[in-house]
């Protein structure tokens, strides 16, 4: 029995299917921290995020018998590496038992598959759908680790009380809980102070949560990982964002494990702030989507409106001013304000600037349509194939030189339908895609006044104060305003809120004070948009309700509230 363990945090990125280069960078680690420790300081044990060997979360892709094939060479691959009398590591990958597929977690020492502990509590809601693709394991017993009994809940096994406290009651000494939780403001709170630390207490254990970085299609993990004592102290965080190493020390006593070498503020980071959190996670989102699917860069049409500002923003905070290339496609509706205002924004932000007007293509369609359209009024028809002729404009550019085209609506456009389908909805991904309007104003009044954490753009402002302040347009009729046929947007935004966020009905809305006529049209602009939004571009989940993996609605659906 041993009095005293060093167990060696892996806050680590992943890269999705790319099971050999995952395993490199384990080994990595590994050979860092044993190269870096004194031999009388070595750590017994490493561990890594959930599914870290394949990366989280894999959806389909578990359901190719050679992925599962590889995963268990390079598992083995890792196992052996521990035969040289170093440290043990934890794994996430999964595990064939018969015909069963899982998700789980093994122990590599002394050269071999020491123990394997499989997930019990498989979650089915939200972004998760792990019911589909995997059995559920029993009840894990702790595992017998140097003389210490760990208790191993996989993510969903920590966030509900059943599994901890099975752990506690089969002798379990520490807690291990190893996640892949995608970040969703103000979530590192809930996880630490609500959701572990009552498990904490329910146990009388002590807890290290560990948790991923980096973006994986729409969502994004924030780190955010820390450890807990029995009494429910906080005495590690670990950076959010951002790739971090944490070697911790615990110590046996009468009264159980503590956690050694807690000293202070060193070793509690201060993550995020709102709203820089929903800035560094459209950062990660955009780069790592961008970086792993092999685009040179982005390109995006920039109008002169705040939408495309906070955009291109993003992207050069992202990826670099010299990887985003911005294009103006004026019209005849377009003014001269914006036109100023979409070249004083790429100056500030150091970017390319190409303005190719669209008026050549308008006229040629309506020459085109001329005799289809007669006697027919102009509608809203002729608004969207000015935006359709921006769409493949960007497009043809984005083919010719290799440019990921990004999209620059936001959440409340896409709410009611206010968006282009293969016009201003076209692209590759959408940072803005789960922001509302009003978070928007929010990220550029913040990002003109504060340069975040992770981002590569400039330290001063990154767009104009007009931009911010003029009353938004699309700028596809004459004098046109957002407010012509919308509410504003401090009605808008709180009332699909209550619709999509809190699922609430046109009752619940007046009881609050909305317009029950107001109500009723959003609420059917908002389901008669459903086809729409499945035809749209990932971007990044920031909310509880996102649409794509959280919101699952029907396209034909005739229900309303009222």
């Amino acid at each position: 029995m041993t009095d005293r363990l060093i167990i060696t945090m892996a806050q680590l990125n992943q890269k999705m299917g790319a099971l050999g280069e995952n395993a490199d960078a384990m080994l990595a680690v590994r050979a860092d921290a044993m190269r870096d420790a004194p031999a009388d300081a070595q750590p017994d044990l490493i561990i890594y995020p959930e599914l870290q060997l394949i990366g989280y979360p894999p959806e389909d892709l578990v359901l190719k018998p050679a992925l599962i094939h590889r995963a268990s060479e390079e598992l083995d691959r890792l196992a052996a590496a521990t035969a040289d009398g170093g440290p043990a590591m934890l794994v996430g990958s999964v595990f064939m038992d018969g015909d069963k597929l899982h998700n789980g977690v093994a122990i590599l020492d002394g050269g071999a598959i020491a123990d394997v502990r499989l997930k019990h509590e498989l979650p089915n809601y939200g972004t998760f759908d792990e019911l589909r693709l995997f059995k559920q394991g029993p009840l894990p017993r702790p595992v017998e680790f140097r003389g210490v009994k760990l208790g191993l809940p996989i993510c969903e096994d920590g966030w509900l009380p059943k599994v901890p406290r099975h752990l506690a009651d089969q002798g379990a000494e520490l807690l291990i809980s190893v996640n892949g939780s995608p970040y969703e403001i103000a979530k590192e709170e809930h996880r630490e102070v609500e959701v572990f630390r009552s498990r904490v207490k329910e146990t009388g254990l002590p807890l290290l949560f560990l948790n991923r970085v980096g973006g994986q299609d729409e969502l994004v993990f924030d780190g955010c990982s820390f450890v807990l004592n029995a009494d429910g102290e906080t005495v590690h965080r670990l950076p959010d964002w951002e790739e971090h190493i944490r070697t911790t020390i615990w110590e046996r006593s009468d009264s159980g494990w503590t956690c050694a070498n807690c000293s202070g503020p060193e070793t509690v980071a201060s993550w995020d702030q709102h709203p820089a959190d929903i800035y560094n996670a459209m950062i990660v989102g955009l780069r790592d989507y961008v970086n792993r699917n092999g685009f040179p860069g982005v390109v995006l049409g920039l109008s002169g409106g705040i939408d495309s500002a906070l955009s291109a923003a993003v992207a050069v905070d992202a990826l670099g001013a010299d990887r985003v290339w911005c294009v103006m496609m004026p019209s005849r509706y377009t003014s001269e304000e914006s036109l100023d205002d979409a070249e004083a924004c790429a100056k500030m932000l150091g970017t390319r600037l190409d303005t190719i007007a669209i008026n050549p293509a308008v006229e040629g369609f309506d020459a085109m349509l001329e005799d289809s359209f007669a006697d027919e009024t102009v509608d809203i028809t002729e608004e969207n194939i000015q935006s359709r002729i921006r769409g493949v404009t960007l497009m043809a550019l984005s083919n010719k030189f290799g440019h990921m085209l990004l999209t620059t609506g936001n959440k409340s456009e896409m709410s009611v339908g206010y968006a282009t389908i293969y016009g201003d909805m076209a692209g590759g991904y959408s940072v803005l895609k789960d922001a509302y309007k009003l978070t928007v104003f929010a990220l550029s009044r913040w990002r003109n006044h504060n340069k975040p954490s992770l981002g590569l753009g400039p330290d001063g402002p990154v767009m104009p104060d007009n931009v911010v302040t003029k009353p938004p347009s699309a700028e596809l009729r004459p004098d046109q305003k957002d407010s012509d046929s919308l509410p504003p947007y401090e009605v808008l935004d709180p009332l699909l809120n209550g619709l999509i966020e809190k699922e609430q009905s046109v009752d619940d809305l007046v009881e609050q004070g909305f317009d029950r006529d107001t109500v009723i049209r959003i609420e059917r602009l908002l389901y008669i948009a459903e086809y729409k939004r499945r035809q749209s571009p990932p971007g990044v989940k920031l909310g509880s309700r996102n649409f794509g993996r959280d919101r699952r609605y029907p396209i034909t659906n005739a229900f309303r509230t009222v």
